[in-house]
């Protein structure tokens, strides 16, 4: 399945995604990964760095969904997809390092191994404050003077 350019917008906007996976006994984890990237308009990966066990419950079950969300207009998107691992020392993975390096050159090391989501399924996330009829240029200026007021 395809991304929708507003999706790989979001994610290149972002780089943020909450990956979410099930371990042995179906019990829900999920786990915030910032190294996103688009690898195609059918595919995304994240450089696992210490993430033992979303591995391993990936291992053992590769379904997966991951979500982005943009933050200041509370939407994003959901992405399915059934995760793959690229290894160190292949081909594929020093194919993919150029992409990684490109933004993370300094955590690049770090990166143990690549997942990648080849896309089975999207969908749209919106918050429910818009059926309020609340205005997304509203909601981003109240959430920007909220972060504002944090530092």
């Amino acid at each position: 399945m395809r991304l929708p350019s507003k999706a790989i917008e979001m994610i290149k906007t972002w780089r943020l995604g909450f990956v979410a996976t099930c371990d042995a006994s179906g019990r829900p984890n999920v786990s915030p990964k910032g190294t996103f990237i688009v690898i195609d308009d059918e595919t995304i990966a994240f450089g696992e760095m210490r993430s033992p066990q979303t591995v391993a419950n990936l291992r053992k079950n590769p379904q997966t969904e991951i979500n982005f969300i943009d933050v200041l207009s509370r939407k994003g998107v959901r992405i399915r997809g059934r995760a793959v691992f690229v290894e160190q020392n292949t081909d594929e993975f020093s194919a993919l390092m150029p992409d990684f390096r490109t933004l993370w050159a300094d955590l690049c090391d770090e990166i143990n191994l690549i997942v990648k989501i080849p896309v089975a399924e999207v969908r749209p996330l919106t918050s429910p404050i818009y059926e309020t009829g609340c205005k997304e240029a509203d909601l981003r200026i109240s959430w920007q003077a909220k972060l504002a007021a944090m530092d």
